[in-house]
């Protein structure tokens, strides 16, 4: 892969995929087109490649490149704020983006692993499988299925052309501070415990989500495209936790002791319990998660972005 693409290349998953497509290609070319619309340029400090500043759900491909194209692009741009209750915007940008980018890549049959999410699946408790009956809760998840249905037709009319999509589950780890209130659980309860603040979560925090480190997602992501093969697969740990167990890591690697402050869930359809099913992902891309939730969260902490910004601890509560 000589000329590598990456949209959406500026925000939280697609900068760590860009660092780390540099790191293991470091004879490529690389671009990133994003609007920082969900990134920050800071999350590409040490990125050596081109930029171009654009929103491609409106990008005009041939004039912007003139039908010049990459061996390998991958797809991360995205309206990512699930609460956006525009729902014109949110499908137009996500839906018409990926429209046009296929229509660009055509006649080269360029291979594309783009991002699809777990959303797809629904709010419905248990392992989500390959094959599920979709169910998209927001217009944020119905994006997402548009693109994988766009995927499917153009697969059935360019069936040699290699285009992987992968659903992400709950993502953390470094470069996601700018994000806000979409931001990880990870993120927000550290940020509560470094002011000293007891972390709070749903009563009685037996909830669980299929928690999945970022460097996990990167690899699966490189992953598919070296498979050279076409579908769909679950992105997760395969490992769901918790929310009282996420609570218990981060004590452990902020070196705290706060116990979890408990108040009722606001929602009367909340999600209980999501886990990726990744015997397809491990059998397809030859590739499995490699971090713990603890694992992670060490991880995370060492990197210096889950402190970066943030007042240190100084205390230790019960």
């Amino acid at each position: 892969m000589k000329h590598i693409w990456i949209t959406g290349g500026s925000g939280f998953i697609g900068s760590n995929l860009v660092l780390r497509l540099q790191e293991e290609f470091p004879e490529a070319s690389l671009t990133v087109l994003d609007d920082f619309r969900s990134g920050s340029f800071p999350n590409l400090e040490g990125y050596r490649g081109d930029f171009v500043a654009a929103d491609i759900s409106r990008l005009d491909w041939d004039a912007e490149f003139r039908g010049r194209r990459p061996d390998a692009i991958f797809h991360l741009a995205s309206i990512t704020d699930t609460t956006l209750q525009d729902q014109k915007i949110q499908t137009h940008d996500n839906v018409e983006g990926f429209r046009r980018l296929l229509d660009y890549l055509r006649p080269e049959k360029t291979p594309i692993v783009y991002a699809s999410s777990a959303a797809t699946y629904g709010i419905r408790a248990g392992v989500n499988r390959i094959g599920d009956p979709l169910a998209p809760a927001n217009a944020y998840a119905f994006s997402k299925v548009q693109l994988e249905n766009l995927a499917r037709k153009i697969r059935e009319e360019e069936p040699s052309w290699k285009i992987a999509g992968l659903r992400y589950f709950n993502v953390y780890g470094p470069r996601e501070g700018h994000k806000g209130v979409p931001a990880s659980m990870a993120w927000h309860l550290a940020g509560q415990m470094l002011l000293g603040k007891r972390p709070r979560i749903f009563k009685n925090g037996e909830q669980k989500r299929d928690f999945v480190y970022v460097k996990d997602i990167v690899s699966m992501t490189v992953a598919a495209m070296k498979s050279g093969k076409t579908g769909v697969w679950n992105a997760g740990s395969g490992q769901p936790r918790s929310f009282n167990e996420m609570v218990e890591g981060l004590n452990g690697v902020l070196g705290t002791k706060f116990k979890p402050e408990y108040f009722p869930c606001p929602y009367p359809f909340y999600q209980p319990h999501t886990e990726a099913d990744m015997s397809a992902t491990q059998r397809d891309l030859g590739i499995r998660p490699k971090y713990s939730l603890e694992d992670g969260l060490r991880d995370y902490f060492e990197s210096g972005w889950l402190t970066r910004g943030r007042p240190k601890a100084k205390t230790r509560k019960k």
